[in-house]
């Protein structure tokens, strides 16, 4: 959704879109402001026909004239009282000086300007036929007016007159020595007009032709005739695109009446010269729609490059406005902006119509322009314009005409001519039939005493009358000056009285504007306090956001932890239990061994007790019983699952069965966590190379590998895995491990094994020892036999006997 000013349906009339959009453009003009008049749209979208119009219903440009001339059309100078100079600027001339411009004008051989007494050209006649007779209503009418058009088109960043008198050529390419096009593809381009800066730093065109125009009918002949200068094209989009950016440019210049109110004041410094601009852009569009090639891509190009120039100055202009910065404003990108820059910068108002296509092809590029032309609204630049003062008393037209009536209507009262004859002429040829016929004076005789008598009375006559009518028209003068004195008393007294409602009005305007002013300041104050604002609230809503998702990351992660909290300690709480049994598993091991090694010990001092009663008794040769071995066993006691012999027990160490590789050299590969399981079951491996990580030269230095892992045992005990492998050469020149054959050394409880049971038809009597013995070495293959009489206690010593 978009905003502006003002929105027009489709069916909206030509008449209604003027009121509202370039009436009030036309009222500054009139004033002495200036003005400047955008169509902007998509290509197709209806420009031209807005600022043209079509036949029957004129558009912005000739409705814009009528009202110009119907406005100023009793107070306009004669033609060439007003000169423009080639500095912008205008001079004004003496009627005799003027009188004398026209007549030389009309002896030169050149076309003369347009007439309105002409027979138009059906083909607009009907375009400037407005029949509402719209005016404004407040004109100076102590001021003489002279209306100035000019009509330019830029094209590919060049600017072209489109009123010149000389044959149009057309682009040609460069050609080189040998009579052949360059292939580079460059073009010279027809000769185009200068932008220059005047005096004031106005930018206007140099050499441009500028006609002076006295009525809407002239006028718009002159736009017509540029109008098929006009660069139009076919494309895939419009049967006639325009090719260029034309600017019709009316020029009003006005100029107070002296004192009398009869002649222009001769002075320069007085004269106003405002501008109207009424410019029909190019449509912006795209090429892969338009198909455009050659010369039609380069336009293209060119019209998006100006209009693109167009609203980065608009988006500069806004962000130095809202942002208080000083950015330079590109004008010189191009020459349309260039051309118009006083208007951005606060020398008039600047209206833009947005015309939009209801085409679905048109989507995309009718909001890009209605999001560019949205945002022009935002930009505000006012500057006022101050008109000079010429200090002459207003309404001096309306007395002089005053005085011309009444003049011509005394004179008419007296008999005389209404006619431009001189009031002298009149009265003496009045006087003259006025008097008696003189008698004949010619002298026939000397004696004649009648002739000169009668002329003598004639004459006196004749005196006498001259000396009453000298009195009438002394009278009559008299009456006159005193008829005069009282008009100007009245006229005086209705001044005073006029001036000082003036006065009035303009107080009572001045505090008006002085309180618009402070509600505007106010209003201003206002909206930057609610920008504020908005941007405050913006940001409190982002940091509220921003701290609303931290706060969500960290209950994440208080959550996280919580659940880690909870599994730690149910993985502690494990532990603990783990680590509870076990330790409860050694103490129970710990106090078997004990146990344990007092019966062993009690066994010994037993044995030694025999052996010296043996010995004091007599001697026997069979093997001695052992009864306090069969009372231990019909009580046996409790042991651990995996019991450990005494600390003070060394252990004997234990060869390693030989496998069929027994010349080869091996890597013994023991990690650095790996923890001795104090058995008697100790691999070791000789001619072996110890590594803690195996590298590559160990490895090449050996044949077979052997890797020890250690894990723990569903029982809590340590299970110790031997892997075995083969070492080869790759085909790379590296060394590669095989692994072939893996054992398993576990250690166990001998109470957790299930014993054999004895022969089920023992014999009691005789072999009750043997059977015992056959028994444990059933159980067993490796017996510990304990030697008494050894001088540092029980000795250990291994036997292995096969079964």
């Amino acid at each position: 959704q978009y905003s502006f000013k003002e929105v027009f349906g489709t069916l909206v009339v030509q008449k209604q879109l003027f009121d509202v959009v370039a009436k009030p453009l036309v009222e500054d003009l009139i004033r002495g402001k200036n003005g400047l008049l955008f169509t902007y749209g998509v290509t197709g979208s209806g420009k031209t026909h807005t600022m043209t119009g079509s036949p029957g219903d004129g558009g912005l440009l000739p409705r814009c004239l009528a009202m110009i001339f119907n406005s100023i059309g009793p107070f306009q100078a004669k033609r060439f009282v007003f000169k423009l100079d080639d500095k912008n600027g205008v001079d004004v001339q003496t009627e005799v000086d003027a009188l004398l411009e026209r007549q030389r004008r009309e002896a030169l051989p050149v076309p003369k300007t347009p007439s309105g007494k002409r027979q138009l050209d059906p083909e607009f006649a009907d375009m400037i036929d407005v029949q509402d007779r719209c005016r404004v209503e407040e004109v100076d009418e102590d001021n003489v007016y002279g209306v100035f058009v000019s009509y330019i088109e830029i094209y590919n960043n060049y600017i072209y007159d489109l009123l010149e008198e000389a044959p149009f050529e057309p682009i040609k390419p460069k050609w080189n020595s040998c009579n052949t096009p360059v292939r580079n593809g460059d073009f010279v381009p027809p000769q185009s007009k200068i932008l220059r800066e005047d005096q004031n730093h106005n930018m206007y065109v140099t050499g441009c032709t500028e006609v002076e125009v006295k009525s809407t009918e002239e006028a718009f002949e002159v736009f017509w005739r540029g109008q098929k200068k006009r660069r139009i094209a076919n494309t895939q989009l419009n049967r006639e695109s325009s090719r260029s950016h034309s600017v019709f440019i009316i020029k009003l210049a006005q100029a107070p009446l002296d004192a009398d109110g009869d002649n222009v004041l001769q002075e320069k410094e007085q004269i106003t010269l405002s501008q109207l601009s009424l410019v029909d852009l190019a449509g912006s569009e795209r090429t892969n729609r338009t198909k455009a090639e050659g010369s039609r891509l380069r336009e293209a190009g060119n019209i998006n490059q100006s209009l693109m120039t167009l609203r980065t100055c608009i988006e500069v202009l806004r962000e130095n406005q809202l942002y208080g910065t000083n950015k330079m404003v590109p004008y010189r990108d191009s020459k349309l902006t260039h051309l118009f820059k006083n208007y951005f910068d606060g020398e008039g108002k600047v209206r833009m119509i947005v015309c939009v296509n209801p085409k679905a092809e048109d989507y995309e590029e009718s909001l890009q322009v209605m999001r560019f032309a949205e945002m022009t609204q935002e930009v505000e630049v006012a500057r006022p314009v101050d008109r000079p003062l010429c200090g002459l008393t207003p309404g001096r037209r309306l007395r002089n005409q005053a005085f011309r009536e009444e003049l011509s209507r005394k004179l008419e009262l007296r008999g005389g001519p209404i006619g431009a004859e001189p009031g002298e002429q009149s009265a003496a040829e009045l006087f003259l039939q006025s008097f008696p016929p003189l008698p004949s004076c010619e002298l026939l005789d000397i004696n004649d005493d009648q002739t000169l008598p009668k002329l003598i009375e004639a004459l006196e006559q004749r005196h006498k009358m001259r000396q009453m009518l000298a009195e009438e028209f002394g009278k009559n003068v008299l009456a006159f000056k005193t008829m005069l004195q009282e008009f100007d008393s009245s006229v005086a007294s209705k001044e005073h009285y006029i001036q000082g409602k003036l006065a009035e009005k303009e107080k009572t305007i001045t505090g008006q504007r002085t309180e618009l002013e402070r509600l505007e300041k106010k209003i201003k104050t206002l909206e930057y306090k609610i920008e504020i604002l908005e941007k405050t609230a913006t940001i409190y809503e982002e940091d509220k956001r921003n701290l609303q998702q931290e706060l969500e990351s960290k209950s994440q992660k208080l959550q996280r932890q919580a659940s880690d909290k909870r599994r730690l300690e149910a993985r502690l709480q494990g532990m603990v239990t783990e680590t509870s049994l076990k330790w409860e598993k050694e103490c129970e091991r710990r106090v078997a061994a004990k146990q344990l090694e007092m019966q062993n010990k009690l066994w010994v001092k037993d044995e030694k007790l025999k052996q010296l009663k043996a010995i004091v008794t007599e001697p026997r040769a069979e093997r001695p019983e052992r009864p306090s071995r069969e009372r231990e066993r019909e009580k046996p006691l409790p042991r651990s699952v995996s019991p450990s012999p005494a600390p003070s027990a060394p252990a004997a160490p234990l060869r390693p069965r030989r496998s069929r590789s027994a010349g080869e050299r091996w890597v013994d590969h023991r990690p650095p966590g790996h923890v001795p399981t104090e058995t008697l079951l100790q691999p070791r491996v000789p001619r072996a190379i110890t590594v803690g990580a195996p590298s590559e030269r160990a490895l090449a230095r050996c044949d077979r590998y052997l890797l020890t892992h250690q894990e723990l045992a569903s029982d809590g005990e340590i299970q110790t895995k031997l892997i075995k492998g083969d070492v080869f050469k790759t085909r790379g020149g590296g060394q590669a491990v095989q692994f072939t054959d893996i054992e398993t050394l576990k250690q166990e409880s001998p109470t957790g094994r299930k014993r054999r049971s004895s022969p089920p038809d023992p014999d009691p009597a005789g072999d009750a020892a043997d059977s015992e013995w056959t028994d444990v070495e059933t159980r067993c293959s490796v017996a510990v036999e304990m030697r008494a009489g050894s001088a540092l206690g029980p000795g250990y010593q291994h036997h292995a006997q096969p079964k």
